[in-house]
């Protein structure tokens, strides 16, 4: 069975709300075997609803609605819907008791509008809005079915997960469906178009589990999907196409679930009784923000500084004079500098681990070097401390997260590096 979701709200289209429901709908959907194909924003806007009905219609067996089921007169989703089907509007007696009862129970007197919220479709199956007013409608009509939900996503999840749903699975779904089951895969220190020129010949030739990857700032997620029958059933399969892709990309895949770089290192660390600690510049705290804001980090970081200034680069951090000012000084971005902030964060907090991050985030050139130009640092207890150099691009706040993902990287390479030689 394919499906679409169509969202209601010029509020989405101006972007001053996310579609969260979406989301919500396309995964609850794939645990009953629906595959959603197509998502549709409209507005409120009579005309161009009945058009995307119309077009869900030619392109889709299930189509679900979220929003338009308010009181004012451009909360129009049941009125596009009945005029499509041909159908009229009447009042849902149940949803009205409520309304009226709500409106009791406040002391206010309700205004006529309020009664929209209690229109359902001429022979739909009203569904229940247990923690909103407004009331959803399931239809079948030809061959398709329509399911009508609220906007509010406290009031659509619920409404989907007790009614919709069931009614769905009665009424739609043969029984024959396989749910779809998905796995994601993590990567990092790889972009995607890199990354899909090593899995060309699997992508190309993908049948089931199907393959899709995506990028995102710093990192790059494939999802692997499935038809089964059970879970252990996927299990076997995507798992095979795991090993795989892990088979080529293993230095880059540091996770095969949905989890951000930073979670890793904190579990990896945390577990090892490793401790980390951090000297930043451009990034001005970036780098401890992301991993500090993972429960449990404090297990394993201990402290940070960011020295902007060349002052507190020499005050805080020992950076000799000479690598920052004079003729012939190196300057605070360089592989120098990098090396003494990693070096001296490691040791004023007598970490296992010292970061270090000093670069030009622009805009403008800084010391007569370009945008983009950035070092990393990473100093290990008794090992020898390693300074990268990046070449990156994007405007200000591009190149600050892209260096915060270069090091957490880097540090993730090497904590496996050192898992791998101890074995």
């Amino acid at each position: 069975m394919k499906a679409e979701i169509i969202a209601v709200g010029t509020e989405l289209l101006l972007g001053q709300i996310v579609n969260t429901n979406a989301q919500y709908l396309s995964q609850e959907l794939a645990t009953i075997g629906i595959d959603v194909y197509f998502q549709t924003v409209v507005g409120d806007n009579m005309d161009r609803l009945q058009e995307a009905v119309r077009l869900a219609q030619k392109r889709a067996d299930i189509i679900l609605f979220s929003g338009g089921l308010g009181p004012t007169q451009d909360d129009l989703t049941k009125d596009a819907i009945a005029a499509v089907l041909g159908r009229k509007l009447h009042i849902d007696r149940l949803a009205m008791d409520k309304l009226e009862q709500f409106f009791r129970n406040r002391g206010v007197e309700m205004t006529e509008n309020n009664r929209r919220q209690a229109l359902s479709i001429e022979g739909a199956t009203p569904l229940g809005n247990e923690t909103g007013l407004a009331v959803g409608d399931a239809i079948a009509q030809n061959g398709k079915y329509y399911v009508v939900l609220p906007g509010p996503p406290k009031e659509l999840k619920p409404m989907f997960e007790n009614q919709a749903k069931p009614w769905l699975l009665q009424q739609a779904l043969s029984g024959e469906e396989l749910p779809i089951y998905s796995k994601m895969l993590k990567f990092a220190g790889i972009g995607e178009s890199a990354l899909e020129t090593r899995l060309l010949d699997l992508i190309q030739s993908q049948t089931d589990p199907t393959i899709a990857p995506y990028a995102k700032e710093g990192e790059v997620t494939i999802r692997i999907s499935t038809k089964a029958a059970s879970e252990s059933e996927a299990l076997v399969k995507l798992g095979a196409t795991e090993a795989e892709i892990q088979q080529r990309l293993s230095e880059y895949m540091y996770a095969s679930e949905d989890v951000p770089l930073e979670k890793v290192i904190v579990d990896l660390m945390s577990d090892r009784g490793l401790t980390v600690s951090a000297a930043e510049s451009c990034t001005g705290g970036m780098l401890m923000e992301h991993i500090t804001s993972v429960p449990g980090s404090a297990a394993m970081f201990q402290g940070g500084i960011v020295c902007y200034s060349n002052e507190m680069k020499k005050k805080l951090l020992n950076v000799p004079h000479d690598y920052l000012e004079g003729d012939n000084a190196p300057g605070a971005v360089s592989e120098e500098v990098a090396l003494v902030l990693a070096e001296q964060a490691r040791m004023v907090t007598d970490s296992d681990f010292g970061l270090s991050v000093t670069g030009v985030a622009g805009p403008g050139y800084s010391e007569r070097k370009p945008v983009g130009l950035v070092y990393i640092g990473i100093a290990e207890r008794d090992k020898e401390t390693e300074v990268y150099e990046l070449k990156l691009s994007g405007n200000r706040e591009t190149i600050r997260l892209r260096s915060v993902k270069a090091i957490l990287y880097r540090l993730w390479r090497r904590l496996a590096e050192n898992e791998q030689h101890s074995l």
